[in-house]
């Protein structure tokens, strides 16, 4: 069977807080976006609870250029973890996930692990159109090196 997900993980020098604020924070998600298909948000409001829908702009030649994007939220634990199924807006989501889990390593720093899962994806045609991952794992740990820098000086330790 082939993967169907795939995921990175970095320790970054900042507690969860810090860590949680960006994932929750539909504005910021361009910062750390390691893809380079995020823009900018759409209206962004804090994430709050799972069913919570979020719309993201984005650019990338897989889509012919412009397009958008509506995350829902399906996990939701304050401080440890983050998901979302993503689907062009206004669409229900095919089944692609993405899921940030943060584990605090010491009161200074976090363990995150970027997982993008698109085991829930079933439509053949889909299927047969996208090659999945479409986000490769280098893509994925430029992500945790981004959400790490997006952090700022305040919270990481002197190097």
């Amino acid at each position: 069977m082939a993967d169907t997900s795939l995921s990175v993980s970095r320790t970054i020098d900042a507690p969860t807080t810090a860590i949680w604020d960006l994932l929750v924070d539909p504005a910021r998600h361009a910062d750390f976006d390691g893809s380079g298909f995020v823009r900018s948000a759409e209206k962004p409001q804090p994430i709050t609870a799972v069913g919570d829908v979020f719309r993201m702009n984005m650019e990338g030649a897989h889509m012919s250029g412009e397009y958008q994007m509506d995350n829902t939220v399906t996990g939701f634990v304050p401080h440890r973890l983050i998901a979302w199924q993503s689907a062009p807006a206004g669409t229900q989501p095919p089944g692609w996930e993405w899921m940030y889990e943060l584990e605090a390593d010491g009161s200074d720093a976090t363990t995150v692990t970027l997982t993008y899962d698109w085991s829930k994806v079933t439509d053949k045609a889909l299927l047969a159109k996208v090659k999945f991952p479409l986000v490769p794992a280098a893509d994925l740990a430029s992500s945790l090196d981004a959400l790490a820098s997006a952090v700022g000086p305040s919270h990481r330790a002197e190097q």
